[in-house]
């Protein structure tokens, strides 16, 4: 039997937590995010994705990004709320855990954590803790963007004003 993680592993040497808040509503962020196959339409840092669902715990995809071809083993799914994958990639095995809270009508805070462990991570943790946050700060910015345009809201003057 296959055991599925719901959280990132606290022992690794890496664990880098980030977190944004976008001004879009809940469903139209978790969809953008858990279409799996179109990361790449709106993640300049995903390459190629192969992916046929479902999304499900068990379910696994490929995906290539930053040259790296990594699949990945989607974990945990807790509809609006949450998805959890991971997996090995050239040598290191990481957890990704991201959580969506509405914090007020169409806006929403996103969490996202991740663990890397393995030997390339021991051997250059502060290198590798400094590419995983760029990374997870990219995507991030990525997400919020698309979503916040789907939304209407990065073009909407009053959402500016409301939001400063």
């Amino acid at each position: 039997m296959t055991t599925h993680p719901t959280t990132v592993d606290t022992g690794a040497p890496v664990v880098v937590r980030v977190e944004t808040t976008v001004h879009a509503p809940l469903p139209t962020v978790w969809d953008l995010h858990t279409d799996i196959a179109a990361w790449a339409e709106w993640n300049t840092d995903v390459e190629q994705v192969e992916y046929a669902g479902p999304l499900a715990p068990g379910t696994a995809f490929r995906w290539l990004t930053h040259g790296l071809d990594i699949t990945s083993t989607v974990h945990q799914v807790v509809p609006g709320e949450r998805i959890v994958w991971g997996g090995p990639a050239h040598g290191i095995d990481g957890i990704h855990v991201w959580t969506f809270q509405e914090t007020a009508p169409g806006t929403v805070t996103v969490r996202t954590e991740e663990s890397w462990s393995g030997a390339p991570v021991e051997a250059r943790r502060t290198e590798m803790e400094q590419v995983l946050r760029q990374s997870l700060d990219a995507w991030l910015a990525a997400l919020k963007a698309r979503a916040e345009a789907l939304a209407g809201a990065a073009a909407s003057p009053s959402a500016f004003t409301e939001r400063h």
